[in-house]
């Protein structure tokens, strides 16, 4: 899988941009403040359906500018896609893949595999468990649009679960007669949700543990660690929990139990990484991590995703950049850096130079 070409119009700081990528190596440089991260943002976008920085859809629209258009050209082991989307300044969103409108974002994944690299992932070692999940779920979701739907599901049940727990605080009525009418529901889209993500935990902590183990010698562990934790995953024994614990979430007016609670632990040498790795080791189990989904995601498709590289090798130790540059030298890689130190002697590598939200080769 590689990305041949991209087109930008009035996208963040860009008037109009059009970049043609090698298959392999793409270095994205220039100085701070100029455009690089935008290039693998919109990368993103049709990947993911929505940027990985930014709040709202509209604040991807150049300023003073009604819309903002992406076009992307890729090409799979299969076919060539052609993608385009157009988004405007009021935030409303249009996007087509092989000239067929997409109305779901469950429908946009699974085109588009992507990998981003970024100094904000020592997060998922120690940040908070949404930050866990959040890589998780947009993991699984590229390879499997239908656990995105369910996802979306059992959230849009719990919105309704907890408007009706904080219905009977206001009320003063009993919500126990309807409350495990949600339960039912929630138990039935949990345990589809928790039995994926602990078979993608089971693959990438085999994967992370050894990819960790060559950088450093030391043992990464990563373990799956459900809110709700049963002998058995069943939707019957996941509602009976949720009905025996009913009254705690009807004094707390909210839900306090299931799979939005879930975590990861993540271990060095045994000890709880968040707690009492150094960040040499946080980021070296980052770095694992997602060099284990990008492997995952190989073994599930049979073909490498795009990696997108923002920042991230300024700052690795040498160490790490050197097995790091060994890992992505036969896939397609888009690198954002502020010099061009990483070409090397790599005559595959294609340079682009941003400035001010312009764009050249200078291959």
């Amino acid at each position: 899988m590689y990305i041949k070409k991209l087109k930008l119009t009035n996208f963040r700081n860009y008037d109009g941009a059009e970049i043609e990528f090698s298959p392999l190596t793409n270095i994205i440089y220039g100085n701070n403040a100029q455009g690089k991260t935008n290039i693998l943002e919109a990368v993103y976008l049709f990947a993911q359906g929505k940027s990985h920085r930014a709040k709202t859809d509209k604040e991807l629209v150049k300023f003073g500018s009604d819309f903002a258009g992406l076009k992307i050209e890729f090409e799979d082991s299969r076919r060539s896609h052609t993608g385009k989307m157009q988004i405007l300044k009021d935030g409303r969103k249009g996007v087509s893949i092989n000239h067929v409108n997409i109305t779901k974002l469950s429908q946009l994944m699974n085109y588009l595999n992507v990998v981003m690299f970024s100094p904000e992932d020592l997060n998922i070692v120690k940040g908070s468990p949404n930050i866990r999940r959040r890589f998780i779920d947009s993991a699984i979701s590229q390879l499997y649009p239908s656990y995105l739907a369910t996802l979306m599901e059992y959230n849009k049940v719990l919105n309704q679960k907890n408007s009706l727990l904080r219905s009977g605080k206001l009320s003063g009525k009993n919500v126990r007669d309807t409350l495990w009418i949600w339960n039912e529901q929630l138990a039935s889209l949990a345990v589809r949700i928790m039995i994926a993500r602990q078979e993608f935990t089971d693959q990438i902590a085999s994967g992370a543990g050894a990819v960790g183990k060559d950088i450093s010698g030391e043992k990464l562990g990563i373990k799956y660690i459900p809110n709700i934790r049963l002998d058995a995953i069943t939707a019957e024994d996941m509602c009976e929990y949720l009905n025996d614990h009913a009254d705690r979430e009807i004094d707390a007016s909210s839900s306090q139990y299931g799979i939005q609670r879930d975590d990861l632990e993540i271990t060095v040498d045994g000890r709880d990484a968040k707690l009492f790795a150094s960040q040499g080791q946080q980021r070296t189990a980052a770095l694992s991590m997602k060099i284990a989904q990008s492997e995952y995601i190989n073994d599930i498709k049979g073909e490498y995703p795009i990696l997108l590289l923002d920042d991230i090798m300024s700052e690795l130790d040498i160490d790490r950049r050197m097995y790091l540059s060994e890992r992505i030298r036969d896939k397609q890689v888009l690198i954002t850096s502020t010099d061009t130190d990483l070409k090397g002697d790599n005559t595959d590598t294609r340079l682009f130079k941003i400035e001010k939200g312009t764009v050249k080769d200078v291959s």
